[in-house]
């Protein structure tokens, strides 16, 4: 199988995640949301929160929709133990080699904003480093692996965030 990319296909393969991404992103989050609930916010958050959380929702909605239809598109696997076929470069994967990663943390900073909990906000770093060590370096090497010189020219010419 070959992807629309141009991209040759894999052995189909299964990467080796060692945190699952929306517990790496989710812990966080909800440890932000029990600090608030128990001891408050360091300062708090004005009014300009609400447009901008839900923009933010909305953006991840949009985007990892948009991811989603390329995996759909190229019949790879999108969740744990579901084989990977192709490298996608195209559509957001053009942009970033990990569009629903990026999409996440849009989504995790709208529900921070909404929620709304300043602790969770400034915990936003410690889910993309979680997420990063959990999921994205695991991948990372296996894609490596699995598609050689293929998969390190598209990381070369794609940024790992934006």
């Amino acid at each position: 199988m070959t992807g629309s990319d141009g991209a040759s296909p894999g052995q189909g393969g299964v990467v080796p995640f060692r945190l699952w991404p929306p517990v790496a992103m989710g812990a966080p989050l909800l440890v932000g949301a029990l600090l608030t609930g128990l001891a408050g916010d360091p300062f708090q958050l004005g009014g300009w929160r609400v447009p901008l959380g839900w923009l933010l929702v909305v953006v991840f909605v949009l985007w990892n929709g948009w991811a989603l239809v390329m995996f759909q598109r190229h019949r790879t696997g999108l969740l744990p133990g579901q084989e990977t076929r192709v490298i996608m470069s195209s559509g957001p994967f053009a942009v970033s080699r990990n569009p629903l990663y990026v999409g996440m943390l849009a989504l995790y900073v709208g529900l921070a904003l909404l929620i709304p909990s300043a602790w969770a906000l400034l915990a936003t770093p410690a889910a993309a480093l979680l997420v990063l060590w959990g999921a994205i370096l695991p991948e990372e090497k296996f894609l490596s692996h699995e598609f050689g010189s293929a998969y390190d020219n598209y990381a070369r010419r794609v940024r790992r965030w934006l």
